[in-house]
């Protein structure tokens, strides 16, 4: 049997059928609380404004649609622009679809603006956006054949992507002295997989602890939160 849970009515209103509960998602005034795989979710991000890279698929897009259903506006980045604005569509008027590769500073600089040119704040980044190096095939990962340009490859995205979205992360939150940076890793960070050692080396400093972010950030206000996910590599 199928219980229904409905929140106030709006023209964009999402229906989502999970683990026998039917959710329907209005707009970010959430006054309910909603139950969700047997728990109870509270809207804990109600009004917060939020951002997320690599959000077109996979880990990126299931956690874009948890901070929607938690009452955040949602920013979705992605360098993958049709599948980032059919999602934009699909979850309404509580996610922005914006192109950012996170490998390009400039593209953070512009998009974060955005951001506070709209809404005065940005509440939490989430720093997801991550390859494998087998995007365009299988590739040598190994230290004695891995080309120097693969190995970069990985690296500016894995590792300078990161760093990037936690430097224009903590400008944006300067001005509120409040906000999260959350750094999605990888059990490769602590596990080495045999053949696939390039998609382990950049998220191992981001794997157990965001230690290495900026120590003065903390002092300022912000929290940093460090997790790892288990990523196919296909």
């Amino acid at each position: 049997m199928v219980s229904s849970v409905r929140h106030r009515p709006t023209p964009d209103l999402h229906e989502r059928q999970l683990s026998g509960i039917r959710v329907e998602i209005g707009p970010p005034t959430f006054d309910r609380m909603t139950p969700l795989f047997g728990e109870v979710l509270m809207a804990r991000l109600n009004g917060k404004i939020t951002l997320i890279s690599g959000a077109a698929r996979g880990i990126g897009e299931a956690i874009a649609r948890s901070f929607v259903l938690e009452g955040a506006l949602a920013y979705l980045t992605d360098i993958e622009t049709d599948s980032g604005e059919a999602l934009e569509r699909e979850l309404g008027t509580r996610a922005i679809f914006k192109r950012l590769d996170v490998r390009d500073e400039q593209d953070w600089a512009r998009v974060t603006a955005e951001v506070i040119s709209s809404h005065g704040r940005l509440d939490v980044v989430v720093n997801n956006a991550g390859i494998t190096g087998f995007e365009g095939g299988v590739v040598a990962h190994d230290p004695e054949n891995t080309s120097l340009e693969d190995w970069r490859a990985v690296h500016r995205t894995n590792l300078d992507g990161v760093f990037l979205g936690c430097k224009y992360a903590i400008r944006a939150m300067r001005r509120t002295k409040t906000g999260s940076i959350i750094n999605i890793s990888s059990r490769s960070g602590l596990v080495g997989i045999p053949g696939a050692q390039l998609t382990h080396r950049p998220r191992r400093p981001f794997a157990t602890t965001p230690r290495p972010l900026p120590s003065g950030a903390h002092s300022k206000g912000l929290r940093f939160a460090a997790t790892r996910s288990i990523r196919p590599l296909s």
